[in-house]
């Protein structure tokens, strides 16, 4: 998934400090977010980024649970992503964090690690009975339970079959195609269309290409001990991959690869039609079909020897719901995650909005209610079940910036500026030295 990373050290290392010196209040509370009002009435902070769509529906789903719960108000504090961060730690560092945060994988354990965050085993009546195991390990680490699956997702290839049927090439079988297979469907896609598009963006984008092709090789991008999982000789073939595509020209000049890495969505190579195929996350789909005006596909991720289950796809959640160690009242901000995470009434207003959702029973009833594509992504995300290996493990204190860093490497390679182990070895040195 394209995503912005801001600049949040600055605050973030602001909020180490001032956790540090307030942690003796631990879970049990502070001056946070929330507040008391007259008459044992509650008040609730609630941050979260997002589109209009999102704030719309999320909106009812607190109009609905007020009205349900009328001694609990929830204030909704929102915004676009690109400030939402620099915002958030902004307000950690004061200690007047929200007390229910939608979270990032990104920076789930850089908050958590720093105390900003309640262990959600330890969060009363909150119940996580219907979801996968897969699914609630996500957000799970150091034995405690810091962020609460939102929605699940998993990283797929994007196609578009009006572009596969301009070029006259079938679609293939993603059950058991490989990686040279996509690099010569790609380059066959390219050749045809002369110029016009090409078979597919580049595999470097995103820091998850690169961990997909880890796990593929036996190694990971981030181990459970929260240190970088890559060596350098895998990174070093990710990159030769990455040069396959350009030689044989699979993919757009490194001009424009490089302008199409930072594109908004709907300006993006991909919603604009020109690419038959490219990597994102699986619930993008919808709102890249809307961009694009196709119905397009989800793909499985290709492997070295074909087989579905070697390929490294995982279920990773979409977003995740989180309380602040320091809200005074964690109870009643459990007891609404809990209404979030499995009241019916809820998943019928949210249905497919931050992801498929993770209860089980929730999913299995709102299916029928989605939009062609979110149901395309349903069925994707139920397809894939039994191919999938164990949760990755959540990026460190640091990790966040690992996304920007691939890109910049990358597009050196394509440039030609480095050379593939030169580059490996320069930006493993450099991920590796952001971590705390």
């Amino acid at each position: 998934m394209r995503l912005h990373i801001p600049r949040v050290a600055t605050a973030l290392a602001l909020a180490t400090t001032l956790l540090a010196a307030s942690a003796c209040g631990g879970d049990s509370g502070g001056p946070g977010g929330s507040s008391d009002d007259a008459g044992g009435k509650v008040t609730l902070r609630f941050t979260w980024w997002g589109s209009d769509t999102r704030t719309k529906l999320t909106q009812q789903v607190i109009d609905a649970y007020q009205k349900d719960h009328p001694n609990v108000t929830i204030k909704g504090e929102f915004g676009e992503w690109s400030g939402y961060w620099d915002k958030l730690a902004t307000t950690v560092a004061a200690n007047d964090a929200p007390d229910i945060i939608q979270m990032d994988e990104k920076y789930l354990r850089e908050y958590a690690d720093r105390g900003a965050l309640l262990d959600l085993k330890k969060a009363e009546g909150l119940d996580t009975g219907k979801f996968e195991p897969d699914t609630l390990s996500a957000g799970e680490f150091d034995g405690g339970l810091y962020g609460l699956n939102a929605g699940i997702n998993s990283f797929a290839v994007i196609a578009n079959p009006a572009v596969f049927k301009a070029a006259g090439v079938a679609l293939p079988d993603d059950s058991k195609w490989t990686w040279d297979d996509y690099a010569r469907i790609s380059a066959e896609i390219s050749s045809k269309l002369n110029g016009k598009g090409w078979g597919t963006g580049t595999l470097g984008q995103n820091e998850a290409g690169l961990n997909l092709w880890a796990r593929q090789n036996g190694e990971s991008l981030w181990t459970k001990d929260g240190k970088l999982g890559v060596s350098p000789e895998k990174a070093t073939d990710f990159f030769n991959y990455v040069l396959k595509l350009r030689d044989s020209k699979a993919i757009p000049p490194a001009e424009l690869t490089s302008q199409d890495m930072n594109a908004a969505l709907d300006q993006s190579a991909m919603a604009t039609g020109k690419l038959a195929m490219s990597f994102t996350w699986s619930n993008q789909l919808l709102a890249f079909s809307k961009a694009s005006g196709q119905n397009l596909k989800l793909l499985r991720i290709p492997s070295a020897d074909g087989k579905a289950t070697d390929n490294g796809s995982y279920y990773k959640g979409s977003m995740f719901w989180s309380i602040s160690s320091r809200s005074k009242h964690q109870k009643e901000a459990s007891d609404f995650v809990n209404y979030l995470a499995n009241n019916s009434a809820a998943g019928n207003v949210l249905l497919a909005e931050r992801g498929v959702p993770p209860n089980t029973e929730i999913r299995a009833a709102v299916t029928p209610k989605l939009q062609p594509a979110d149901a395309t992504s349903a069925k994707f995300i139920q397809d894939i079940a039994k191919e999938l290996g164990d949760p990755s493990p959540a990026p460190p204190v640091g990790g966040g910036a690992a996304e920007k860093i691939v890109q910049r490497y990358t597009t050196d390679v394509l440039f030609g500026r480095q050379a593939p182990d030169k580059a490996a070895k320069a930006m493993l040195d450099e991920i590796s030295g952001g971590l705390k």
